[in-house]
């Protein structure tokens, strides 16, 4: 079989880095040692003696219209000793808006600075680690943020080509300077150019927007619970998610001197995101989604499948994409809310970070291309691997909603139901409160519920739930959830550390200095028992039935479908629980509600979920066969009210 480009041009890089490799390691080890094969860069350099520079990059944009090119902050720290040598070093880079004003991780680092300007800590352990392993650490701070030029514009233009000009000036293709507004210009003759991206929530996000432009010498990206459309992070399908938009965002981040001088761009971001929820060229400009086939760079994508900040919409539309265009790809499923593998998973993390970047950036043939693609969090701690996710044995099943000897309260099987169900937009209550009552008739609710199952039932990626509604008024807003209805010990995803406890002690991780400790805070699962587990979200304005990106008012007494798009997950409902689909209004938190309070009339007939069951209809058939209605408990006990979201895509913030 010939051997596809992206691979072939892996292959001869990966043999040409093995000559080199054994070269510099040569140096270091027993002539005996130096034969065998490298498979693990090893901690030979000096962390202590290390270079640590600041350059200007030159981004070849004017955003804060002051009549010259906005320069952005550039903190490098690198082991001395290659460059010394003649050798060159791949690179590690994080671009950030948050390096002076929220921090980076757990802890909420900032960057520090000595008296000439040079970054003492850099945030996150990346530099501890990976620069004695002969790799340089780059942390750049996006425009208008910290030290550097321009404005922030929130996943646009601006903050994108932030971390693309970095990359071309890494690998000679545009222009830095040894400081902010001087002329002396800094070359980036220490590296290969070899890239690769990292970064949680707005750091993910902008790795993911630099691969999607297809910029050359980015060759792998580790998104951490990014975005990959900031239109699915303020809105779902028209129906809005937050109290406020991305002009609010941009001013929380913008430095003190930015603020003084991008009232220009902060009118252009009110202006191009109306809170109507409709599409907009801003949004467009904004989707990386649509470029996935320019991606270049191989992706190790993160998430919390109970992430209520980025919600997961954003990696599994992204995944998606990337495999349609063939994208080497490798995934984490949590069970967490917004939280980094490094407070969940952390000696498992570090060791699989440094394989990945071993591999994609130094060549290294140590396996990790051959090991299963997908690592779920099953239970807390409690972790499986799948060779390819969704495993092959995914399919598409239609389950079909039927009325049940209580209103609202129906059955959920592979036959098509008749008949209708009638409920009214609470914006008092929320998904954890349906689930509570999802045994009992209430007003605010239509809930179906399979029988006990008598056998696993796996679901593993993105359903989808198509409703036939009619409403009273002319706004409404729909949201539907599936849920495991059984007794579980699950991550507190609602809780403050969405799924952690952060403890006393500390583990270090690489070296540290004086000004840069290596470090860190021990975490522990923070659990919670329940009787009711919401594993997928989906939300929509009923008034975008018709158009997707455009709303309309509603014809009180009129019949529209739509389709809402839910979140994606990977989630084993038991033998023993029942699987449940809630309709609802208004998901109190985690939508606004609508103008009006409507009463919604559900056409049974025409409403269904397409949900990915490992097996398909088969296997749902197995589990489902033979079993009769069950009352659970009076009440469901789920997570507390999941109130935890920010309107930040940042750590913990």
């Amino acid at each position: 079989m010939p051997i596809p480009a992206r691979r072939r041009r892996f292959t001869t890089w990966r043999s040409l880095a093995t000559v080199a490799t054994a070269a510099l390691m040569a140096a270091f080890l027993t002539p005996a040692a130096a034969h065998a094969a490298v498979r693990e860069s090893a901690p030979v350099y000096s962390y202590d003696n290390a270079v640590r520079e600041s350059v200007w990059v030159d981004t070849g944009l004017d955003g804060d219209g002051d009549g010259r090119n906005d320069r952005v902050a550039v903190d490098i720290v690198r082991p001395r000793e290659p460059a010394q040598q003649g050798r060159k070093v791949p690179v590690i880079m994080d671009a950030s808006p948050y390096y002076s004003c929220c921090g980076r991780g757990n802890e909420s680092q900032l960057k520090t600075y000595d008296a000439h300007g040079d970054v003492v800590q850099m945030p996150l352990f990346y530099d501890n680690f990976f620069v004695p392993r002969g790799y340089a650490v780059v942390g750049v701070d996006l425009a208008g943020t910290n030290r550097s030029d321009g404005c922030v514009d929130v996943g646009g233009r601006s903050d994108i080509q932030s971390a693309k000009a970095v990359v071309d000036w890494l690998n000679g293709r545009a222009r830095a300077y040894t400081t902010r507004t001087g002329d002396a210009r800094a070359r980036a003759t220490w590296t290969n150019g070899r890239t690769g991206m990292i970064g949680k929530s707005w750091d993910g996000t902008i790795a993911n927007g630099v691969a999607a432009t297809g910029v050359e010498g980015l060759k792998t990206i580790v998104p951490i619970s990014a975005i990959s459309s900031w239109y699915d992070y303020y809105f779902a399908q028209g129906a809005p998610l937050y109290d406020s938009g991305p002009d609010w965002l941009s001013d929380y981040v913008d430095s003190p001197d930015a603020r003084a001088r991008c009232a220009a761009v902060q009118q252009k971001i009110v202006a191009g995101a109306p809170r109507t929820g409709d599409w907009t060229p801003f949004w467009t400009e904004r989707d990386y989604v649509k470029d996935a086939g320019k991606v270049r760079a191989s992706v190790f994508l993160v998430h919390g499948m109970q992430d209520l900040n980025v919600r997961t919409k954003n990696f599994g539309q992204w995944w998606n994409a990337l495999a349609k265009h063939g994208v080497e790809r490798k995934i984490w499923l949590s069970q967490t809310g917004h939280v980094d593998p490094f407070d969940y998973r952390r000696g498992a993390w570090v060791d699989t970070l440094h394989r990945w970047f071993d591999h994609e950036l130094l060549g290294y043939d140590n396996g990790i291309d051959r090991a299963p693609m997908a690592d779920i969090e099953r239970h807390p701690d409690q972790w499986v691997t799948t060779s390819v996710w969704p495993p092959r044995s995914t399919r598409t099943t239609t389950l079909r909603p039927a009325a049940g000897a209580q209103q609202g309260v129906g059955t959920l099987g592979l036959r098509k139901g008749s008949g209708t169900e009638t409920f009214t937009d609470d914006p008092s209550l929320s998904e954890t409160d349906w689930a509570a009552h999802v045994d009992r008739s209430t007003a605010e609710k239509a809930g179906f519920v399979t029988g006990p199952l008598t056998e696993d039932l796996r679901l593993s990626g993105s359903s989808a739930v198509t409703v036939t509604a009619t409403p009273t008024t002319s706004t409404a807003h729909l949201s539907a959830v599936l849920v495991d209805l059984g007794a579980d010990t699950i991550r507190d995803y609602a809780g403050g550390g969405e799924g952690i406890t952060t403890l006393t002690d500390r583990t270090c991780w690489g070296a540290s200095t004086a000004g840069d400790s290596s470090c860190y805070k021990v975490t522990a699962a923070a659990t919670t028992a329940v009787d009711a587990t919401v594993l997928s979200r989906g939300w929509a304005d009923l008034g975008t039935a018709a158009s997707p990106r455009k709303g309309v008012p509603l014809i009180p007494g009129k019949a529209y479908t739509i389709t809402l798009d839910l979140a994606p997950t990977d989630h084993v409902v038991p033998a023993g629980h029942r699987l449940a689909l809630i309709v609802a209004g208004t998901d109190r938190d985690l939508i606004d509600p609508p103008s009006s309070t409507p009463t919604l009339t559900l056409d049974l007939a025409r409403t269904s979920a397409r949900v990915p069951v490992v097996g398909g209809a088969e296997a749902f058939g197995r589990a489902t066969a033979g079993t009769g209605r069950a009352a659970g408990p009076a009440v469901h006990e789920g997570v507390r009210d999941p109130g935890t979201v920010r309107r930040i895509p940042g750590d913990r913030h």
